[in-house]
């Protein structure tokens, strides 16, 4: 019996659409991710990016348990002494709703060359339009 390996000639991507109210943040996080790195294929092969285009509506409206929502907290630094940066979530989905899912889901991809490609393949809009409708999204519940 021979392992399959999967080539970069034979890649074919699917566009996916979901809804960030549906479910927790983390949750929804492992499932984005889980397409992008494509291993939810039969051909995955963990050398070569098969994964899939993930569009994400509703991020605004992001579903967190617990206290969250004013306890978690993103960091940033200017490269300055004293430069740090700190703001709460609730904040941060004021501010841009887009940068939690994307952090979320970046934390969640191996930390290796083929990160930045499959985060690029992550289209993330705050409220129910996209831009993507001609790709024909699938949508996942």
């Amino acid at each position: 019996m021979k392992t399959y390996s999967q080539k970069a000639s034979e890649i074919s991507r699917d566009w996916y659409l979901i809804d960030a109210g549906s479910m927790p943040l983390g949750k929804l996080a492992v499932v984005i991710a889980d397409k992008l790195m494509g291993k939810s294929k039969v051909t995955y092969t963990p050398h070569i990016d098969n994964g899939d285009y993930v569009v994400v509506i509703n991020a605004k409206n992001v579903v967190v348990t617990g206290e969250k929502m004013t306890q978690k907290k993103y960091y940033r630094h200017s490269g300055y002494p004293g430069g740090i940066k700190e703001l709460k979530l609730e904040e941060v989905i004021e501010k841009n709703p887009a940068r939690v899912i994307e952090e979320a889901v970046k934390e969640m991809l191996p930390k290796n060359k083929l990160a930045a490609e499959r985060m690029k393949r992550l289209r993330v809009f705050a409220g129910a339009e996209h831009a993507h409708a001609a790709q024909n999204p699938k949508e996942i519940k």
